[in-house]
């Protein structure tokens, strides 16, 4: 969820036209099971549940402006409309299904998937079923899944995902169910009232419900489908195989790119209630923050690998990048404008024409598109943000422009491509960078004057460069970073990467001394 938010937000800073959702699939045996267990009704156990996912979310500053629950009316009429469409087209026919079953999961499993007779993904044994049910045709859209899959090399990052869903098709598909028989809690089957919809079935087309299909308002127009799915890797085939196939049955283009993500491991296992070794993301915000949070869940983990977490390791980033690299950073540089410019920043030095367009060259075939349709390229090897007006630098602040410039291509060319780890990393470089000037200058054991200034002024650019880029993952801190250096407004309402030519701190500000934006945790 992080993720998707942080990309989301960058997304809304380059001007796209995003609509972030999120939501709770309520169906299924496994949530009747629970209700059950617990002594309530389905709808009373969905509340619950759903609510904590909300709460979760609000802790850790998601900003989604759609929650979807599946057990919502508009979701039932869009999922009946669906199957209604690819029965139309002939894709669904009657059967009788046998073979294994996870509850946990609610996935169908061939005998040669399984672990020693146990679910591949729970690790707890399966079950045999046997039931009426509706199919999906899915062998009849192979080829043409695979050809949708030619076409589209980055419809599936990273690549090793995307062989993996390809080589899934390629080992010969089957009719999936669709429907079952043996449960009233699910969206009602409108042509079979002995049938409800397979969790599965209905949940994927909760992307669908959020943006009005068949509702003829012109939002499925708008967003489909380029649109971007962030995913954990256990459900990759449900999203990367029958989910594509499903939209071409039902006559629409699949969505243009599935991002999927590993586990976030603790000890070297998958959190579960079972092991209870689950952490609630309210247990960390209210020790670290929530946007300490949200930046170990973006920096330590790659796109697709799995992260194993333990509370010592976030507090060694915390202290680390947090306290001792960026928090320090934004105290110096304010300390010293106080002591040495009376509070009042200095403009920075090379600042440039409003006119001036960034330069940012493209990577050869680095296009994507991202959240709203816009193509973003990244930098060439070397590329970088243009610094206009450059002949007023010299020594170390020109030095710093430079590194800053090349510091902004590259994480903007990590952003766009979908990598937050790496532009994280590309923006920490630069915190080190401006952090070594500093030293090497000194600027706190000089006389007021020209060289003061400048390097002052590179710092405070460099902090406003830093809040732009830390924004997605972090956009409390981004928040506060803008309001110390003495700037109005909010770096979420700039436009990237225009926004980030060198030169945009004005100087002439009241920069703003406070408590430490991260204090050290010494536990």
């Amino acid at each position: 969820m992080v993720i998707a938010d942080a990309l989301a937000r960058l997304h809304r800073m380059m001007g796209d036209d995003v609509y972030f959702v999120t939501g709770t699939d309520e169906h299924g045996r496994k949530v009747a099971e629970a209700a059950c267990e617990h002594g309530v009704a389905a709808r009373e156990w969905t509340d619950r549940m759903s609510a904590r996912f909300r709460e979760a979310w609000t802790d850790l500053d998601i900003s989604n402006d759609d929650f979807i629950r599946t057990t919502e009316e508009r979701h039932y009429t869009t999922v009946q409309s669906f199957f209604r469409r690819i029965k139309e087209n002939g894709y669904i026919s009657k059967d009788v299904y046998r073979g294994p079953y996870c509850v946990a999961c609610e996935s169908y499993y061939e005998e040669s998937e399984l672990d020693n007779g146990n679910c591949p993904y729970h690790g707890r044994p399966v079950e045999e079923m046997e039931e009426e049910n509706y199919f999906f045709e899915l062998p009849a859209l192979e080829d043409r899944l695979l050809e949708w899959y030619e076409r589209n090399p980055d419809a599936v990052v990273p690549a090793t995902k995307r062989n993996e869903a390809v080589g899934f098709i390629k080992s010969g598909l089957k009719h999936i169910s669709i429907t079952r028989t043996s449960l009233t809690w699910g969206v009602p089957v409108p042509w079979d009232s002995g049938h409800v919809f397979y969790v599965w079935s209905d949940a994927l087309v909760n992307y669908l419900t959020a943006i009005g299909y068949g509702s003829g308002d012109g939002r499925l127009e708008r967003f489909w489908p380029v649109v971007h799915h962030v995913i954990g890797k256990d459900i990759l085939r449900f999203h990367c195989v029958w989910w594509p196939a499903m939209c071409i049955a039902a006559g629409l283009e699949p969505p243009s790119q599935v991002l999927v993500h590993g586990w976030l491991l603790v000890s070297g296992e998958k959190m579960s209630k079972s092991r209870l070794n689950q952490i609630a993301p309210g247990d960390l915000t209210g020790d670290f923050g929530v946007d300490p949070v949200r930046y170990h869940l973006l920096r330590d983990v790659s796109l697709g690998a799995d992260g194993d977490f333990s509370y010592e390791g976030m507090v060694e980033r915390y202290n680390a990048d947090l306290a001792n690299n960026l928090g320090n950073l934004l105290a110096r540089v304010v300390a010293v404008v106080n002591s040495k410019c009376g509070g009042i920043g200095p403009v920075s030095p090379g600042v440039v024409s409003r006119g001036t367009q960034p330069s940012i060259e493209p990577r050869a075939g680095s296009g994507n598109q991202p959240a709203g349709g816009s193509t973003v390229t990244g930098p060439a090897a070397g590329g970088s943000i243009a610094v206009a007006g450059s002949d007023a630098l010299s020594g170390a602040a020109a030095e710093l422009a430079g590194k800053a410039g090349r510091a902004a291509a590259r994480a903007m060319d990590s952003w766009s491509r979908s990598l937050p780890h790496d532009a994280l990393r590309e923006v920490w470089e630069l915190i080190r960078d401006v952090n070594s000037a500093l030293e090497t200058v000194e600027p706190w054991r000089k006389e007021p004057g020209i060289e003061v200034d400048n390097i002052l002024g590179a710092g405070l650019e460099a902090l406003r460069v830093i809040a732009l880029l830390v924004a997605p993952a972090m956009p409390s801190t981004a928040d506060e970073i803008w309001r110390r250096i003495g700037l109005t407004g909010s770096p979420d309402k700039e436009r990237l990467p225009d926004a980030l030519q060198w030169g945009g701190y004005p100087g002439g500000l009241q920069v703003i001394k406070g408590p430490p934006l991260f204090p050290r945790i010494t536990r």
